[in-house]
């Protein structure tokens, strides 16, 4: 974790990574947002597309020793549409085909179920020419609980951006990141583990 904040600050992407650092680390605290710094836990979803639309599955565990790059969203959630799905295809596609980088997308359903369906999930991956897996966590509509994910990562609403270590903790967590300096230190910390 040392290491990843000295190269945000050498590379001069401090916003990059705001929430883990020591500096800011009150500001995440002070709306309860995140798990910066601790296990990524396990995605509970079970309605999963690829980059083509066709039913799979994804499991954090599968892909340890990576990256992880996630995005949270909602089909009907404008900040989505104006930042984060072009920083999401803006970063996956920066690590195309990378060995060591996983991006992919997880609508967190936490109001307007009828809206925001499983079914934008192949809608928003063709508007926005995203090859990577999408997931669906409807959350409650009954209820108007929110999503397992959203719980679980503690995210405070879409867009939500996480980047995961490949050891598997959060490294940040917030509603914007910043592009080009996460792909400038991805691509520092990616040529180590080559």
């Amino acid at each position: 974790m040392k290491d990843i904040r000295r190269n945000v600050i050498k590379a001069g992407a401090a916003a990059l990574l705001l929430p883990i650092l020591p500096t800011t680390v009150f500001a995440a605290k002070k709306h309860n947002y995140g798990i910066a710094g601790k296990l990524a836990p396990e995605l509970k979803i079970s309605d999963w597309i690829d980059g083509s639309g066709k039913s799979t599955s994804f499991k954090l565990a599968d892909h340890q020793g990576k990256y992880v790059f996630m995005e949270f969203w909602q089909s009907w959630c404008p900040g989505c549409h104006a930042h984060g799905f072009p920083t999401l295809k803006k970063i996956s596609d920066a690590f195309k085909g990378s060995e060591h980088f996983t991006a992919i997308a997880i609508q967190t359903t936490f109001e307007g179920h009828t809206v925001n369906t499983s079914d934008k999930m192949r809608e928003i991956q063709k508007r926005y020419e995203l090859d990577i897996v999408f997931g669906h966590d409807a959350g409650d509509p009954k209820s108007h609980g929110h999503p397992k994910t959203m719980m679980d990562y503690r995210s405070g609403g879409t867009p939500w951006a996480v980047l995961i270590s490949p050891e598997g903790k959060v490294l940040f967590n917030d509603f914007h990141i910043n592009a080009e300096g996460a792909i400038q230190l991805l691509e520092q910390e990616i040529k180590k583990l080559a």
